[in-house]
């Protein structure tokens, strides 16, 4: 689900019948907690790089539904170049750990990084919580100590509550508000995540890191911007696919489709897949032809083809941006998916069914099917896509 500078990547995911394996990126700069330990501390203008990052990375993950709850420089990696990757997501929570009341209820996370409304057992808020967490890795970042500690947990606990760090004066008055604001017992009190983006002193110098290749950024403003990417080559043997890791499999079942808990619009009126045997490159060419005559302009970027258009209708004032991409599910057998990003939902639809009628398909399939009728068999001696098993 998470494709971001600051999140620690996951590429692969594969099993036997006694192992998951999950290919992580390689991240060999060492934890912002060795950073720290070796400098004492660090320079208000580094850890206020650093803290920016971390909240880009946070940021874009509440903006997911993911909720980490396990925060700390521990769980804070540093790339080669210097650059921070959030990692280890083991306790997170996703939008269907909501209580009725819309609150996370399970009690977690690492004793000195805890908020304090997580210890009291009435239900919180998984980014405020979250929030709590970063304003105490700040306070480690430009103090070198904890804000709060004791051998003792009930006293740890008690100073938790209480909210009443010490911060030295010799901090600038902006990093002492800034953590002060964090670091605020009261959770409905506490500064979110747009108030610390827009704090002055988080504002400086701050250069925001937005996610990879997020489609839903390519149109802004009501402009189609140009895309700047590199087209992909039809030279013989380029591969215009990609292979999906378990994970992303899985994801798209209905059942277990997390979208619709953070998107307006239903998962079915902006994702629409069906599975095909024709060759990649067949299915790409079919596809531009159809939204072509469609009257539709048709980009071919990486694997991937943007579907552009400008609705200057009185019922259709939005431009239009749809993105197909093909799946390889097996030697033969391919998942087309049509996502959209703007436009009218209806243009969208009646576009959908000219392509699937085009390509000859009879039924848009929901992916349970796939699993119980297309899968190819594997070799449970060797490693196998976990959905296999």
């Amino acid at each position: 689900m998470l494709a971001h500078p600051n999140v620690v990547r996951l590429h692969e995911v594969a099993a036997s019948k006694t192992k998951i394996y999950m290919v992580l990126e390689f991240v060999n700069g060492g934890e912002l907690f060795d950073r720290i330990a070796m400098k004492g501390k660090l320079s208000e203008r580094e850890g206020r790089r650093l803290f920016q990052q971390l909240i880009d990375g946070v940021s874009y993950c509440h903006g997911k539904g993911v909720y980490h709850r396990d925060l700390k420089p521990e769980n804070v990696l540093i790339d080669r170049k210097g650059n921070i990757k959030i990692s280890d997501f083991g306790l997170c929570a996703l939008p269907q750990h909501l209580g009725k009341d819309g609150l996370l209820h399970t009690t977690c996370g690492s004793p000195n990084y805890i908020a304090p409304e997580v210890l009291q057992n009435r239900g919180y808020d998984g980014s405020l919580s979250d929030i709590w967490s970063c304003g105490v890795i700040l306070y480690i970042m430009l103090i070198g100590q904890l804000p709060f500690d004791d051998r003792n947990m009930v006293v740890l606990y008690q100073k938790i509550f209480k909210g009443d760090a010490k911060i030295p004066e010799w901090l600038s008055p902006g990093a002492q508000n800034i953590i002060k604001r964090i670091l605020e017992p009261n959770p409905m009190k506490r500064i979110n995540m747009a108030e610390i983006k827009q704090h002055e002193w988080f504002q400086k110098d701050y250069i925001h890191v937005g996610p990879y290749d997020d489609d839903d950024e390519d149109v802004r403003l009501g402009a189609i911007l140009p895309v700047k990417q590199k087209q992909i080559s039809e030279a013989p043997g380029d591969k215009s696919t990609r292979q999906m890791n378990a994970f992303q499999l899985i994801g798209m079942a209905s059942s277990l489709d997390l979208s619709g808990f953070f998107e307006e619009e239903g998962v079915s009126q902006r994702k629409i897949r069906f599975t095909s045997a024709l060759p990649p490159k067949d299915l790409f060419n079919k596809i531009e032809v159809t939204a072509t005559q469609s009257g539709l302009h048709v980009q071919r970027v990486h694997s991937k083809l943007k579907i552009t258009g400008n609705c200057n209708g009185a019922n259709n004032p939005l431009p239009f941006l749809v993105c197909v991409e093909v799946f390889e599910l097996g030697p033969s057998l391919h998942v087309v998916e049509l996502r959209k990003s703007h436009g009218d939902p209806a243009v969208y639809r009646q576009l959908c069914d000219r392509i699937s009628g085009d390509l000859g398909i009879d039924k848009i399939f929901r992916m349970e099917q796939l699993f119980d009728d297309n899968l190819p068999s594997f070799d449970s001696r060797g490693a196998t896509p976990l959905v296999a098993l």
